[in-house]
């Protein structure tokens, strides 16, 4: 059958996307797995490079008043099995993996004897609740502020740009120290640990509710200012780009108000 060559070139283009899209995928799985190997072997080893016994402290708080220093040296051993700390490293590493792949984290040794997944679980759905309101809130500021700073320029852009770069590069937990010594410890404003009062008891209480919300605002604020200034800076770079786009110098020409426009550059620069 004869194909012209305009097929042919059809077919040769969709063979070499559908290689592009298969080459960026496997580049992307091939990254996310050696990042994966790294983030598992990290977490097996900084834990044993600390200084310090753990086995120690659990026996020191399970042994006060012991004065038997064989009796106190039987329960170290004991707990040295339990938690696999007198075998060799390499031993040590595959006793791990077999546990995690069955889905087994072993006890917590700051808070023993609770098992890590009661500790994991306990604190998951409060890390959502904190991580998942402050992301959409630092993106939608982040976004406005970018494409606001990429329209008026002048002083709010000469502003808001070292001070996004400046933000955007601090890790969370040292925004979050950074709130903690200002509103805190200097002026009281906010409770500086936890997720709610110590004294309370979790309720539908104003009280219970009032609580959480005030212990709430530094972590949610140190992860939102974070996400703004990053936000800030991709949206304003696409604002800018779009900007200078033809249809938008079209639309003034065609006498399209400003605001629609803005509307359209403001989509547009936010899908990437």
């Amino acid at each position: 059958m004869f194909r012209s060559p305009r097929n042919m070139a059809v077919d040769q283009s969709g063979g070499a996307g559908l290689k592009g899209y298969r080459k960026y995928f496997l580049n992307k799985v091939g990254w996310f797995l050696v990042t994966f190997v790294f983030a598992f072997l990290l977490n097996f080893i900084l834990p044993r490079l600390m200084p310090g016994d753990p086995v120690a402290a659990i026996v020191s708080r399970l042994a006060q008043g012991m004065s038997n220093a064989t009796g106190v040296q039987a329960i170290y051993q004991q707990y040295a099995d339990l938690f696999g700390t007198n075998r060799p490293m390499l031993e040590q590493f595959f006793i791990y993996v077999r546990n995690v792949l069955q889905g087994d984290f072993g006890f917590s040794f700051s808070q023993y004897p609770r098992p890590v997944s009661q500790v994991l679980g306990s604190a998951i759905w409060w890390t959502i609740a904190l991580q998942f309101p402050a992301i959409i809130v630092g993106w939608l500021i982040g976004n406005t502020l970018g494409a606001l700073a990429a329209y008026l320029k002048g002083g709010f852009d000469k502003v808001l740009m070292p001070v996004s770069i400046f933000v955007s590069n601090l890790p969370a937990f040292g925004m979050a120290v950074i709130l903690l010594v200002i509103f805190g410890v200097n002026l009281k404003w906010f409770p500086t640990s936890g997720g709610y009062g110590f004294d309370l008891i979790p309720s539908f209480t104003w009280g219970f509710v009032w609580s959480v919300i005030t212990h709430y605002q530094l972590p949610f604020w140190s992860i939102v200012l974070i996400a703004i200034g990053g936000q800030a800076i991709g949206m304003r770079s696409m604002a800018i780009y779009e900007l200078n786009a033809d249809y938008v110098k079209y639309s003034r020409f065609t006498g399209i108000t400003e605001r629609k426009i803005i509307c359209y550059v403001f989509r547009k620069a936010m899908l990437p």
